[in-house]
């Protein structure tokens, strides 16, 4: 696929669909869920413990979106009490390859970002 063909793929519908994929998945606690889950069904509390500093609110909300999105499954087990776990499904492990590389892209271009910001920062102030 040549360059111009890739752009073409990020301005498609007029960004529409990227932005909204990167709307779910680049808001502040999405990519840990799922990177939190990559690797084993969890129960809520369990995944709660594993994120810090996530509220019960904002863990449901993730889930539930991630779960509406097709990238998680919830499990209810007909169990006393009831036994409910998470993992990721099928689509949803496909995010953990693209997640890693942009992380490894952050990890290594924010010294210079962070070089670029105070530059521009002292000459903007």
């Amino acid at each position: 696929m040549s360059r111009y063909e890739k752009t073409c793929l990020i301005r498609g519908d007029g960004g529409r669909a990227i932005r909204g994929i990167l709307d779910r998945v680049g808001d502040k606690w999405t990519l840990l869920v799922v990177a939190t889950l990559d690797g084993e069904p969890m129960r809520f509390t369990e995944l709660q413990q594993r994120i810090p500093g996530i509220s019960q609110r904002m863990l449901t909300r993730t889930v539930r979106h991630l779960e509406r999105d097709g990238l998680v499954t919830r499990t209810v087990y007909p169990e006393v009490p009831p036994r409910v776990e998470y993992e990721l499904t099928t689509m949803g492990r496909t995010l953990i390859g693209p997640a890693v590389a942009l992380a490894e892209w952050a990890v290594d271009n924010n010294p210079d970002i962070e070089e670029s910001q105070a530059s521009y920062d002292a000459e903007h102030p």
